[in-house]
């Protein structure tokens, strides 16, 4: 099988980087060009066939769809799919009626643009056993008329049925818009993937949920056919509430023949992994401690708010040489009562015999 050949167009040269490196974990051999202009795409199809054109919607000098239809005059078979940062309907209009196979809005949302490539370029893997025998052919054919035999009784616009992955196995059917069938696909993928989820915490022997959405361009209901695979119903008025009822029952009775098809051909979902079922680990045990005492805020600010009375001078001396006692805090000082003994004290003319100086460098000071 020769190798797929994709050719990315856009100016702005890290959106092309990115798609790059993105389509190179998909783990698939491709040959992948990169070209900034319409011009240099336009160079790169003529030196070999394009299989898959991934292009912005508005280059510098030509259009994406007119870069399309160039390059499909050399290889017919060409995939498209298209990039844009526009959001004007005429310009999706035109896109849709060019033949893309998808088109995306920036930012690019990678997984979806990851599918889309590899259903452009029939990359899917199936899910069938890899055997031709007649009797799995037959039993191929009766799923395939199980779903289209639905769809025209309750005259649906399609009916799928979806991997937990979110890939096509069968389908009857399109949207009106294919260009949205990836995004949508992806989104609702997430919905059955909770509802999973929900029917394991409430212990559900069996996968008795569905998901209504009612309004827009379709009705969908999503059911679960077990825990790898769902079917998807698209259509106007499916779930009014004149046809709601019969619509659901009708799918579970499909549901079931389609989950017999699936058994026999020995497509069995894989088992779901067991919730752990280990204790809680322990809370850390927090000693208990004596509680501080409460501090009444109101007292607080009440001392706060007041002025303190300042002491008599006298009183707060006095108070001081009771705490210090009458120690000299100074060898080279003495106390007024020192020297009223000695007669130096101011008023008192008390006869004083010097026997020389108390110290030269000594000084006398009051307290």
């Amino acid at each position: 099988m020769p190798v797929p050949s994709i050719l990315l167009v856009d100016d702005q040269r890290d959106i092309v980087r990115l798609l790059h490196s993105t389509l190179q974990t998909l783990g698939h051999e491709l040959d992948i060009i990169d070209a900034p202009s319409g011009e240099e795409a336009l160079l790169e199809a003529s030196r070999r066939k394009i299989d898959l054109l991934v292009s912005d919607y508005l280059l510098p000098g030509i259009s994406g769809v007119e870069l399309m239809r160039k390059i499909q005059a050399r290889s017919p078979e060409l995939k498209v799919i298209f990039i844009s940062g526009m959001t004007e309907r005429r310009a999706r209009k035109e896109m849709l009626n060019a033949g893309a196979v998808a088109i995306f809005d920036k930012p690019i949302p990678l997984a979806d643009f990851l599918d889309a490539v590899e259903r452009s370029l029939g990359l899917v893997l199936t899910i069938f056993p890899p055997e031709a025998s007649k009797d799995i052919e037959e039993r191929r054919q009766t799923l395939s008329e199980l779903l289209s035999g639905f769809r025209q009784k309750i005259t649906a616009d399609a009916i799928f049925l979806i991997s937990d992955r979110g890939r096509v196995l069968a389908r009857a059917g399109d949207l009106r818009d294919n260009s949205m069938e990836v995004s949508l696909l992806s989104a609702l993928m997430a919905i059955y993937s909770a509802g999973l989820k929900v029917s394991r915490l409430i212990h559900q022997e069996n996968l008795d949920n569905y998901h209504v959405f009612r309004g827009g361009d379709y009705d969908l209901i999503l059911i679960p056919v077990n825990s790898a695979h769902a079917l998807l119903l698209a259509g106007k008025d499916l779930a009014s509430s004149e046809h709601i009822l019969q619509t659901v029952e009708g799918m579970l009775l499909v549901r079931g023949e389609v989950g017999n098809v699936l058994q026999s051909l020995g497509v069995t979902p894989a088992p779901a992994a067991t919730e752990s079922t280990a204790p809680a680990p322990e809370e850390p045990v927090i000693e208990s401690q004596e509680p501080e005492p409460e501090v009444d805020l109101d007292v607080l600010f009440a001392s706060a708010g007041k002025k303190s009375k300042v002491k008599d001078l006298d009183a707060f001396w006095n108070d001081a040489v009771e705490k210090t006692g009458n120690a000299p805090a100074s060898p080279d000082v003495i106390s007024f009562e020192e020297a009223q003994k000695l007669g130096l004290a101011p008023g008192k003319t008390m006869p004083v015999r010097w026997t020389g100086p108390l110290k030269d460098t000594g000084s006398l000071k009051k307290k």
